[in-house]
């Protein structure tokens, strides 16, 4: 039982690290107005794992804190992530439905979050359309690249205690 839950820890610790990396390595596409967070490819972990939930929560308050996001994007953008993660493990029994819950999730959210946090002036739903796109290239594309890369190894990079 004890190595079940380090090994939770571990895999959740280690997607969190992989998380930051990719937001800050591609830091001038993962913020603002339009934008493409590779690191939310990441997304779609939990159908292999349900320590990817908090291991993306706490990846994307680390690595909105650390690309200087506001204190409101650092809860809300991170909430979206958390609520996409969780909507992921939800639907992990349907393959093709597992990135759909974290582009729905930041696409409602986080432009408001550029609307009234940050006054970023331009009509939601347009912030909606050009999030929502980086959420569809993301998650969806490159969420899809990930998934089905790691699906044939997911026994031993997954495997539990």
């Amino acid at each position: 039982m004890r190595d079940k839950k380090v090994l939770f820890v571990v895999q959740a610790a280690a997607i969190a690290a992989v998380y930051v990396v990719l937001t800050m390595v591609f830091a001038p596409l993962s913020f603002g107005e339009v934008q493409v967070r590779f690191a939310e490819a990441l997304t779609v972990l939990p159908f292999f794992t349900p320590a990817a939930i908090p291991g993306l929560f706490v990846g994307c308050v680390i690595g909105n804190f650390l690309g200087g996001a506001i204190p409101v994007d650092i809860i809300c953008g991170s909430i979206a992530t958390l609520i996409g993660a969780c909507g992921s493990y939800a639907v992990r029994k349907y393959k093709f439905l597992v990135p759909f819950p974290p582009i729905i999730a930041n696409t409602a959210i986080v432009p408001l979050v550029l609307f009234y946090g940050y006054g970023i002036n331009l009509p939601i739903p347009l912030m909606m359309l050009s999030v929502g796109a980086g959420e569809v290239l993301s998650c969806g594309v490159l969420g899809f690249v990930v998934l089905f890369a790691l699906e044939k190894y997911r026994h031993v990079i997954f495997k539990t205690a």
